[in-house]
């Protein structure tokens, strides 16, 4: 079983930054690829970005590219995403998620999901 606790969400003006960790106990599965996802109001969760975990590879959803980075502390098991310029738009519930087998931005292939944690931006 693998548990994911996200943090650092919050309020900001546009323009500003945030960074959100994600912080993972690994028991038995080891991981293949940690991303993040969004969800905003209404809308369907969509992906931001993953890592893999084996060699660093990162993918960005183009809404997010230039602004957007990804990394990863692999040993202390823990996913970051650091956010520069934010826009109103990029307002929603943040989700961290697992996956054991591959790389994906396919949230369904996504094994282990975190709770969430809000990311308001104010215009």
């Amino acid at each position: 079983q693998v548990h994911l606790v996200e943090s650092g969400g919050g309020l900001v003006q546009a323009g500003g930054s945030l960074r959100l960790a994600c912080a993972a106990s690994v028991r038995s599965f080891s991981i293949y690829t940690m991303g993040w996802f969004r969800q905003a109001p209404g809308k369907e969760r969509e992906f931001v970005a993953f890592v893999s975990w084996t060699d660093g590879t990162t993918r960005y959803a183009d809404s997010v590219k230039g602004r957007f980075t990804i990394s990863r502390d692999s040993a202390k098991n823990t996913v970051y995403l650091q956010m520069n310029n934010l826009q109103p738009e990029d307002t929603a519930v943040y989700y961290c998620a697992a996956d054991r087998l591959g790389i994906s931005d396919n949230a369904g292939r996504y094994d282990y999901w975190g709770q969430g944690t809000q990311v308001t931006v104010s215009s």
